[in-house]
């Protein structure tokens, strides 16, 4: 009997390694598929701004002046562009940075809530990076740079020659050491 379980114990155990040698070289074979199958429908472009420069042709022959503004409500920080303003040409990958202050004693979770003008300019806006996509969190008297990166896209009508890019941040609730007087 005893004989008997120790067949039946190797050949599951044969059969067990053979199943994990085919499952570790199906996923190995899967990378190449994945990184086909994004290729093919467009995915892997998604978060990858030189890819997508790349793709919109850049309108050598126009100039946009992008403004940028920044406010606060209800929060104890300064917040401010590093840049006032950028000239580009539409197509063109921007990238500027944001700094933010929190000037309180205590932390606080904030988050930035963007704003256009002209009010359709976010159907020409194209963000790969910017801090108004998670809430942030600054310590008493942190400072912290923070960088977006975008693309105004050449289908923007002709007309429009200067945008602005404004950011509020607001306070978020659930503080962690949040002591209100």
């Amino acid at each position: 009997m005893v004989k008997n379980n120790s067949k039946a114990n190797l050949l599951m155990m044969k059969k067990l390694l053979v199943f994990t040698l085919i499952m570790f070289a199906f996923g190995y074979a899967l990378v190449p598929f994945y990184e086909k199958f994004c290729e093919v429908t467009g995915i892997n472009n998604l978060l990858q701004p030189d890819v997508l420069a790349e793709e919109n042709r850049v309108d050598t022959e126009r100039w946009i002046t992008v403004e940028f503004d920044a406010n606060t409500r209800g929060l104890p920080w300064k917040f401010k562009p590093l840049q006032t303003s950028v000239r580009i040409h539409p197509g063109e990958p921007v990238s500027v940075t944001y700094e933010v202050v929190n000037t309180s004693d205590r932390e606080i979770n904030g988050q930035a809530i963007p704003s256009y003008s002209p009010r359709f300019l976010d159907k020409h806006l194209k963000k790969f990076e910017c801090f108004c996509f998670t809430k942030q969190v600054l310590k008493p008297n942190e400072t912290r740079q923070m960088p977006v990166q975008f693309v105004i896209e050449p289908e923007l009508p002709a007309d429009i020659h200067t945008v602005t890019i404004s950011y509020t941040f607001f306070e978020l609730p659930g503080n962690t050491s949040a002591v209100k007087k």
